[in-house]
C-alpha cells in the first residue's frame, strides 16, 4: 500500500480553503491540485453525513430516557429502514456516478436529465415501501423479533418511518444529484436544515411539554419525517437556481428511457451491493435479539455511535467517487487514481483517531446515553469492539466507494457477497455460539478487514478505469 505525498499549504489558507469549502466555490473538479479539489469536496460532504447521522444519535438520546423497550424499538425499527436506506443509497451510487461522468464531460444538460430519472424512480420505489410499511408495521416488528411490549411501545414509530420513507429516498437522491455535480455545499445545508428541524421537534412531540400531549417514541419519528421533508423542500428550490451546476428546466422533467434504463442498470447493481450490506445488518440484529433487549439496547446505543463516525468518513469516500466520475469523465484516469489513495490516506487517519478513542472512553460515551448498567455494560461491549475494527476498514471504504464513481458497481457487490454473506453472517452465528454477544461485534471488524485487503487488490488491477458510463 503506497500515499501519496502532498505538499500542504500554509495554516492560514488551509483555513481559507475549508471557509470556501462551507461557503460553496464553482471550482473546476478534473484540473488543479488533487488535495485543494479533496477538501473542498470533502468538508461539505463530512459535515453533510454528519448531520445525516445526526439523525439516527438524536433519536436514541431522547427515547433512551424511556426505557429499554423504547430504545430496543429504534433498534429494530433502525434495521427495518435498512432497507429503505439500501433502496436511497444503490439508486443514489447510479446517480452520482452517471451526473459526474456527464459533468466531467462538460454535457450540464445530460446531467440534469440524469438527475430528474432518478428522482422519478425514487418517487415509484417510495409509495411501494410506504405502502407496505403503513400496513405491515406490526407484522414487521414481529419478524424481527420484538417481544409483545417492544410492538406495543413500538408499531407507531414504525408505522411513521416506513410510511415516510419517501423523504428518505429523495433526500438521498437528490443530494446525489448535487455531489455528482460537485455541488456538495447544497447537499451539506439540506442535511444542516433537516435535521436542525429534527433536533428542535424530536423533545417537543416524545415529551410533550406543557399542555402538548407526549407522542412518546412515536413522536421521534414524526419530528424525524418532518424535517426530512422539508429537506426535500429546500433541495426542490436548489435544483431551479439558474447558477447551479445542475440546473433543471420544466423539459427535463419527462421521461426519457435510454438515460433511466441506464441508471436502472447501474442503480440496480447498486441497490443489490447494497442490499448485501444491509441484509448482513439485519441478520446481525437477529442474533443479537436472540439475548433478550438488555443486550439489544446495548448494542442498538453501540452501533448508533459507530455510525455517528462512519457516516462522515463516508463523506471522504463520496469525494473520492465524485473525483473519479469527473476525472474519467474529463479522461484523466491517473488523476482519478491519485484522488483515492489520498482519500484512503486521510480517512485512515481520522477513523484511526476515532478507533482509539472509542477503546479509552468507551464507558464515559456510553454513560451519555443510559443510566442502566446492564445496558451500559454492552453498550461498552459492541462499542469497543466494533469501534477496533474503525482503523481496518477506512482505507478499504474509500476504494469501495471509488469503484461505484467509476460505475463499477459489480466489483463492490461481488466482494459484499463474500465479505458479508458468506464471512461476516455465519461468523458471527457461530462466535454468538462460543461467545456470547461479543462474538457477534467480533465479526464485524473481522469481515471489514477481509473488506478491505480484497477491495485494494481489484483497485490495483484496474479494471474500473475502463467502465462506460
Amino acid at each position: 500500500m503506497t500515499f501519496e505525498i502532498v505538499e500542504m499549504e500554509p495554516r492560514e489558507r488551509w483555513w481559507h480553503l475549508v471557509r470556501d469549502a462551507i461557503r460553496g466555490t464553482h471550482q473546476d473538479y478534473t484540473t488543479g491540485p488533487i488535495a485543494r479539489s479533496l477538501i473542498l469536496l470533502a468538508v461539505p460532504m463530512v459535515l453533510e453525513t454528519a448531520m445525516e447521522s445526526l439523525f439516527a444519535v438524536c433519536d436514541v438520546f431522547y427515547v433512551s430516557r424511556l426505557g429499554s423497550d423504547a430504545i430496543a424499538t429504534v433498534g429494530l425499527t433502525e434495521s427495518l429502514m435498512t432497507l429503505v436506506y439500501t433502496a436511497a443509497i444503490g439508486l443514489s451510487i447510479g446517480v452520482t456516478a452517471t451526473v459526474a461522468r456527464r459533468i466531467g464531460e462538460k454535457d450540464a444538460a445530460g446531467a440534469a436529465r440524469a438527475g430528474t430519472q432518478a428522482i422519478w424512480l425514487g418517487i415509484i420505489v417510495s409509495a411501494i415501501i410506504g405502502i407496505i410499511g403503513v400496513i405491515f408495521a406490526p407484522d414487521l416488528l414481529r419478524v424481527m423479533g420484538a417481544s409483545e411490549s417492544v410492538r406495543a411501545t413500538g408499531v407507531g414509530y414504525t408505522r411513521t418511518l416506513l410510511g415516510g420513507s419517501g423523504t428518505v429516498l429523495l433526500l438521498w437522491l437528490v443530494n446525489a444529484i448535487f455531489r455528482g455535480a460537485g455541488d456538495a455545499t447544497i447537499a451539506m445545508r439540506t442535511l444542516w436544515l433537516a435535521n436542525g428541524i429534527n433536533i428542535l421537534l424530536a423533545p417537543v412531540l416524545i415529551f410533550g411539554p406543557g399542555p402538548l400531549p407526549a407522542m412518546g417514541v412515536t413522536g421521534a419519528a414524526v419530528a424525524t419525517t418532518i424535517g426530512r421533508g422539508i429537506g426535500v423542500l429546500y433541495q426542490i428550490t436548489q435544483l431551479r437556481r439558474r447558477d447551479g451546476r445542475v440546473v433543471v428546466h420544466r423539459q427535463d422533467l419527462k421521461l426519457v428511457p435510454d438515460v433511466m434504463l441506464s441508471l436502472i442498470r447501474l442503480s440496480g447493481t447498486g441497490t443489490f451491493q447494497i442490499f448485501i450490506a444491509t441484509a448482513s445488518y439485519v441478520g446481525l440484529v437477529r442474533v443479537v435479539s436472540t439475548f433478550g433487549s438488555t443486550v439489544l439496547a446495548g448494542y442498538t446505543i453501540g452501533i448508533r455511535l459507530v455510525i455517528f463516525v462512519l457516516l462522515p468518513s463516508w463523506g471522504l469516500a463520496n469525494a473520492a467517487a465524485t473525483m473519479v466520475g469527473q476525472s474519467l469523465g474529463a479522461g484523466k484516469p491517473e488523476r482519478a487514481e491519485r484522488a483515492v489513495r489520498l482519500a484512503g490516506y486521510y480517512n485512515l487517519v481520522v477513523l484511526g483517531t476515532i478507533s482509539l478513542v472509542f477503546i479509552v472512553f468507551a464507558r464515559l460515551i456510553v454513560s451519555v446515553f443510559t443510566h442502566d448498567p446492564l445496558v451500559a455494560h454492552e453498550g461498552v461491549l459492541a462499542l469497543r469492539t466494533i469501534g477496533a475494527g474503525l482503523i481496518f476498514y477506512a482505507y478499504g471504504m474509500v476504494l469501495h466507494q471509488s469503484f461505484n464513481g467509476a460505475g463499477d458497481t459489480w466489483t463492490p457487490t461481488m466482494l459484499n457477497i463474500i465479505c458479508f454473506w458468506l464471512l461476516e453472517i455465519p461468523a458471527a452465528w457461530f462466535l454468538s455460539r462460543q461467545l456470547g454477544s461479543f462474538g457477534v461485534y467480533l465479526a464485524f471488524p473481522i469481515a471489514e478487514s477481509v473488506l478491505t485487503v480484497l477491495s485494494l487488490v481489484m483497485f490495483q488491477r484496474g479494471k474500473w478505469k475502463l467502465r462506460k458510463v
